[in-house]
């Protein structure tokens, strides 16, 4: 046996000790991300829009909704949680691959294989409704595909060395966008998308500024080797397929907190610096941020963003092992467990039923069935129901014990 060969299965050794049960506390949570996201934010954000002077919807409408550029609301917090969670549920698959006698070769093969398919996935998922293949990769699917394999190869790593390649990865990432040159000053914005009312980043923010950035040419290069029917000039949204680079950090900081919760630290110990660590993490994308060497800006996944975003999802982890876990408080969040074990069926059912389950409630319930309780709240009715279906389909599924998995 190569030496490489018997440090890698060495690291693998420690970093993986026998299989445990599953952690109740990350379905929970990870169900509870998935019915934020399969709610589309019960429409708040366009309920608001009707009642200007309520404090309380116009709070719940911003956090109902992406921030236009810079900034951060929950519904920003959605895909870093979720991705952040395929970090942590990694120790646990690997520890389960290896009691089976499942070699690293093989493993590797199926993490490499499982990148390809979600990728795919996302692609199909991005083209449902086109009417051609829709290349494009900054869907959450295609981000976790796209990084994965490289994640793998991290859980074989020592925690150190896990550290270092994630603040590393952020580092040269920041130093992309940072030297990538400035549009000039009489840039035509309105040629990538930019209103002429858009609140432009000054100083060194600006390397980070919508749709001129280094991920942006990229994808002017990239996403134009694939067939399409007209150029790609600009992503409407910002969004670019570099993010995987970017948010395979946050991935890997979920790695660690996986790694954390599966060792044989108490429970005390585990929420202390899980909460540490939060804090720090969200201090630090402030600080960055506040300093005007990086904005935070999840659109593009930026480096403080990314630190910032997981300091939050850390706190979130946390706060659900000590209810779940430390005071079991299980039944309560039964409805949360069902969807998190069952993530990518929710997801998919989500992405291509969503309008077919309110046109049927519509036929069978009447057509003004979402209208009951006035137009104003009529988006909160139409995506209520979507959520109650969906997730009777995956409890159903649940009580079969059918799970999609990849």
């Amino acid at each position: 046996m190569s030496t490489a060969t018997s440090a890698r299965t060495g690291a693998a050794e420690r970093s993986t000790p026998t299989p445990a049960a599953r952690l109740a506390s990350l379905d929970a949570f990870r169900g509870g991300v998935m019915l934020l996201m399969a709610s589309g934010g019960l429409g708040l954000a366009e309920v608001a829009r009707h009642y200007p002077e309520s404090p309380v919807l116009q709070w719940l409408g911003r956090n109902s909704d992406h921030a236009a550029w810079s900034g951060c609301t929950l519904w920003d917090l959605i895909q870093p949680a979720f991705m952040f969670m395929v970090g942590v549920a990694l120790p646990w698959s690997v520890a389960s691959r290896q009691a089976r006698g499942q070699s690293f070769r093989s493993m590797f093969a199926h993490a490499l294989w499982r990148g390809v398919l979600l990728v795919l996935l996302a692609v199909f998922l991005a083209s449902a409704w086109s009417r051609e293949t829709n290349w494009v990769f900054t869907n959450v699917l295609a981000q976790i595909g796209l990084g994965y394999p490289l994640l793998f190869l991290l859980a074989f790593t020592r925690s150190r060395t896990t550290w270092l390649v994630a603040l590393g990865i952020l580092l040269v990432y920041w130093l992309a966008f940072a030297l990538y040159p400035l549009p000039t000053t009489d840039f035509d914005w309105s040629s990538v998308g930019v209103p002429a009312d858009w609140p432009h980043l000054t100083g060194l923010a600006a390397h980070w500024e919508k749709n001129t950035n280094f991920a942006a040419a990229f994808d002017v290069w990239f996403l134009n080797l694939f067939p399409r029917s007209s150029p790609f000039v600009f992503n409407s949204g910002g969004y670019q397929t570099l993010n995987f680079i970017p948010s395979l950090a946050t991935m890997t900081f979920g790695l660690l907190a996986g790694r954390l919760l599966r060792s044989e630290a108490s429970l005390p110990r585990k929420l202390i610096t899980l909460v540490l660590v939060g804090c720090a993490g969200i201090a630090l994308g402030l600080a960055i941020d506040g300093a005007g060497l990086c904005p935070l800006v999840k659109r593009i996944w930026t480096p403080s963003w990314t630190l910032y975003s997981a300091g939050w999802v850390t706190l979130f982890l946390a706060s659900f092992v000590a209810v779940v876990d430390g005071a079991g408080l299980k039944r309560w969040a039964y409805p949360l467990i069902v969807a998190g074990m069952n993530p990518l069926a929710l997801y998919v059912l989500w992405q291509l039923s969503s309008s077919f389950i309110r046109k049927q409630t519509q036929i069978h319930f009447g057509q003004e069935i979402f209208a009951t309780l006035g137009e104003a709240w009529t988006p909160l009715l139409e995506r209520a129901s979507v959520l109650l279906v969906l997730w009777l389909i995956v409890w159903w599924m649940h009580r079969r014990k059918i799970y999609l998995r990849l």
